[in-house]
């Protein structure tokens, strides 16, 4: 059975935008997996961490996929990107996140859902509620304003990702 995931999309290293767009593309090359929709594309301060400002974006597939096999799928994009880990919050060529995975809570020590601090980040809670406004209280925009996070570009910045994955 199919699942509406929420993946939290981030760069601050070498081409971003290129890196973002191609993650999107290969993303929807996933098996049983389906590109729905794509926010816009905010730019970012690092939150507890440093280096140059992030491109985020967060993207609604489907996939029938189980949680752990997706989310090494999009660990191996991340590799396949360039990204290493010296340290936590280093900077990075692409970071993806599982954010949502339908309704479903998971707690594993590999992989947590809902993501254990996408409430606490303008750069998810954003491009989230511009998805889907029910997921993202008022309040919990309200907790992130002091973040520094403007829209780079509107949503067509990922349209031809999204064109190829839709049947």
């Amino acid at each position: 059975m199919s699942e509406r995931v929420y993946i939290g999309l981030g760069a601050n290293l070498g081409d971003r935008g290129e890196a973002l767009l191609q993650a999107l593309q290969r993303m929807a090359a996933l098996p049983q997996t389906t590109l729905r929709a794509v926010s816009s594309l905010y730019s970012s301060a690092p939150v507890d961490a440093t280096g140059p400002d992030y491109l985020n974006a967060v993207a609604v597939l489907e996939t029938e996929q189980a949680p752990h096999n997706f989310l090494h799928a999009l660990q191996a994009l991340e590799l396949q990107a360039g990204r290493e880990r010296p340290y936590r919050n280093a900077p990075r060529t692409l970071d993806l996140d599982v954010l949502l995975w339908g309704d479903q809570r998971l707690d594993s020590p590999t992989l947590t859902v809902p993501h254990p601090r996408m409430w606490e980040r303008a750069f998810v809670l954003r491009p989230l509620a511009e998805l889907d406004a029910q997921r993202v209280t008022a309040a919990q925009l309200h907790a992130v304003c002091d973040q520094r996070i403007t829209v780079a570009q509107d949503p067509q910045w990922a349209a031809s990702a999204v064109r190829q994955s839709t049947p």
